[in-house]
């Protein structure tokens, strides 16, 4: 798994906000877990009738998780670098947006796993847009909840 040809497309984007979790687990026990909550996080009817309804590129999966050009709803695989980067990109009519996690090894088995967002939401619908989604916390709950499923997949014996 290699970076994309335009790795920058990702960090060209206006920084959103950051979160971050400590995980009891190596790197390379928390690189599968994210791939697998990622992957599972935007699976369902809801989510691909969302893709559709605001004009998400990315409506459906293909490929597998964690390999460059595969997606996921509302998203694709931009960068890979396992265990310790994987850049999700995604467009619809409101907004272009990254979500970018980094895994961090804090050594003695343990991690520090991250997720930024980065988003621009051009126009007056992705003013209110961003409103919907950044301004309700709505994302904050969601990114935080994605974080909180990954360590507990990674922690588990």
């Amino acid at each position: 798994m290699t970076a994309a040809a335009n790795p920058s497309v990702a960090e060209s984007l206006p920084h959103v906000d950051e979160h971050s979790i400590e995980v009891e687990a190596a790197p390379d026990v928390v690189w599968p877990a994210m791939l697998s909550v990622a992957g599972g996080a935007f699976r369902g009817r809801g989510k691909g009738l969302f893709a559709a309804a605001v004009g998400a590129s990315e409506r459906a999966a293909s490929g597998t998780v964690g390999e460059v050009g595969s997606t996921i709803v509302g998203f694709r695989v931009a960068r890979s670098e396992p265990p310790s980067l994987l850049s999700l990109e995604g467009s619809h009519r409101f907004s272009r947006y990254a979500l970018i996690f980094r895994v961090d090894d804090l050594g003695q088995g343990r991690s520090r796993l991250r997720a930024e967002t980065r988003a621009v939401f051009p126009g007056p619908h992705g003013k209110v847009y961003r409103g919907l989604v950044i301004g309700s916390r709505i994302h904050v709950l969601v990114t935080r909840r994605m974080l909180g499923a990954i360590k507990g997949r990674a922690e588990r014996p």
